[in-house]
C-alpha cells in the first residue's frame, strides 16, 4: 500500500460537477489499494471574489483580517469535497491547515512553514479514512491564522508529503504535465516525461505557472517525488525528480516568461563602496524582490545601474526616499516589460545557445533591454508587445514543437 498526497487546484474543483469528478478520482485511487491525503485550493474564482469584496469595504484591509477571510475559500472546498466523497460511500474527514498541524512564522499573507505536526492526519489514515486538507494556510504558535501567499496550496501538498513520508505527491491541474512552454500560447508545446528539480525550479521562478518555486524548493530539499497530472483526463503526467534523463540532442527543455516586469535605472551614482548594498538593502527592507541587476562603466567617478522588479511604483518610491543619503542624478523607470527565458540542463555543454536566442528575438524586430544567464538558463528582458510571436519563434528554433495540440481542461490554477 502506497501513501499518496493529491493536490487539486482551483480549476479542478471549480464547480460541483468537477468536484464530483475529483471525488471519483480519489475513490479510484483508494480502490487501487492506496492511502489518500488530499489538498485543495479554493473553488474557481472564489479567491478573487473575496478580495473584491474586501476592497469594496476597505481599500487597505488589515493583513490579519485578510488572512481570516482568504482561508475560507479553501475551507469551503475541503468540506464540499469531503461531502462528495461520502456520497460515494467512503469515509472522509476534512481538516483546516492548523488542524492538519501546520505551524508557521508570524507573518500574514506570505508566512513560511516552520513545522508540521500531522498527528490527526496519521490517526485518520490508520482508520482507513480519506483526508482532505485546506491548502494555503496554517497557524502561528500563539494561535494566529496565516496564509502562505501565491502557490501556497502546492507548498502545502509538498510539505505535507514530506512530513508524512508519502510515496508520491501528485499535483493535479488543468494541463496533463509540464510542457516546454505555456500551452495556451503555443498549442503544439511538448509535454516532458520528466524534469529535474533544478530545471523545474528555474522554470517556476521564471514565470511558468504550473508549480510554485517554493513547492519545488521544498520537494528538492526533502526528496519528494512530484508528479504533475491533469484532473480532466487519465494521461500520464510529468515526473519531477533529482536527475532527469537527458534525451539526445535536447539542449533547451522549456521556455518561460514573466509579464510583470519593470526596469528601474539609477543614473549618476557616486562610484564608492557600499552603494549597491545601500540601494538593495533599502528595497529588501520593504520586501521588494530584485531580479536582474546590470551596472554600466564608471565615468567621472559616477556609475549608472539598472535592475528589474515586479513592483515598479513601490521600488521607485523607496529609491526616491533615500536620495538624501545616496545622491544620484536621476531615476527612471519603464514598465510593461516581459522576461523571456530558455531553460535546459543541456545548455551547459552546448555553446551558442544564448547567441541563437538573441538572433531569434532580433528577427522578430524586438530589442533586448537586459540579459541574465546561469548554467542552465538565459533570460532576456524585452517589450511585451510581440511576446507570443517571440515565444513561438523560440519554441520552433529549439525544436520543441510537437505534432499534436495540447489539451487544456480549464482556467489556469493560481494556487
Amino acid at each position: 500500500m502506497s501513501l499518496y498526497v493529491m493536490k487539486f487546484g482551483g480549476s479542478s474543483v471549480g464547480n460541483t460537477e468537477r468536484m464530483q469528478r475529483v471525488a471519483r478520482r480519489i475513490v479510484e485511487k483508494q480502490d487501487e489499494g492506496h492511502q489518500c491525503v488530499v489538498v485543495v485550493s479554493a473553488m474557481g474564482d472564489t479567491t478573487d471574489e473575496l478580495i473584491d469584496q474586501a476592497m469594496l469595504l476597505n481599500p487597505e484591509p488589515p493583513a490579519r483580517e485578510m488572512d481570516m477571510l482568504m482561508t475560507t475559500g479553501e475551507q469551503m472546498s475541503m468540506a464540499l469535497l469531503s461531502m462528495a466523497i461520502h456520497q460515494l460511500g467512503r469515509e472522509a474527514v476534512s481538516f483546516t491547515g492548523w488542524q492538519a498541524g501546520f505551524r508557521t512564522e508570524p507573518v500574514h499573507g506570505k508566512a513560511r512553514i516552520m513545522d508540521i505536526i500531522p498527528d490527526r492526519i496519521q490517526a485518520a489514515l490508520s482508520q482507513g479514512k480519506i483526508i482532505v486538507v485546506a491548502g494555503f494556510q496554517g497557524m502561528t504558535p500563539d494561535g494566529e491564522i496565516t496564509t502562505f501567499g501565491r502557490g501556497g496550496s502546492d507548498t502545502t501538498a509538498v510539505a505535507l508529503a514530506a512530513a508524512i513520508n508519502a510515496d508520491v505527491c501528485e499535483i493535479y491541474t488543468d494541463v496533463d504535465g509540464i510542457y516546454s512552454t505555456d500551452p495556451r500560447v503555443v498549442k503544439c508545446a511538448t509535454k516532458l516525461k520528466e524534469i529535474s528539480y533544478d530545471e523545474m525550479l528555474e522554470l517556476a521562478s521564471l514565470g511558468a505557472a504550473v508549480l510554485h518555486p517554493r513547492a519545488v524548493e521544498y520537494a528538492k530539499h526533502n526528496k519528494v517525488r512530484l508528479v504533475v497530472r491533469s484532473s480532466f483526463n487519465n494521461n500520464e503526467g510529468t515526473v519531477v525528480k533529482e536527475e532527469a534523463s537527458m534525451e539526445q540532442g535536447v539542449v533547451v527543455s522549456g521556455i518561460a516568461f514573466d509579464k510583470n516586469v519593470a526596469r528601474i535605472s539609477i543614473l549618476g551614482v557616486s562610484d564608492t563602496p557600499g552603494v549597491l548594498a545601500q540601494v538593495f538593502g533599502a528595497l529588501a527592507q520593504e520586501g521588494i524582490n530584485v531580479d536582474i541587476i546590470v551596472q554600466s562603466g564608471v565615468k567621472n567617478g559616477e556609475a549608472d545601474f539598472s535592475f528589474t522588479v515586479s513592483e515598479c511604483d513601490r521600488a521607485v518610491a523607496v529609491i526616491e526616499s533615500i536620495k538624501g543619503q545616496l545622491p544620484y542624478r536621476e531615476v527612471t523607470s519603464e514598465d510593461h516589460l516581459v522576461k523571456v527565458s530558455i531553460v535546459g540542463a543541456g545548455m551547459i555543454s552546448h555553446p551558442g545557445v544564448a547567441a541563437q536566442m538573441f538572433d531569434v528575438i532580433s528577427k522578430q524586430g524586438v530589442s533586448i533591454k537586459m540579459v541574465s544567464t546561469s548554467e542552465i538558463k538565459t533570460s532576456c528582458v524585452i517589450d511585451g508587445n510581440n511576446l507570443d510571436e517571440v515565444i513561438k519563434a523560440l519554441h520552433t528554433a529549439y525544436n520543441l514543437d510537437a505534432e499534436q495540440q495540447v489539451f487544456v481542461g480549464g482556467p489556469q490554477d493560481r494556487r
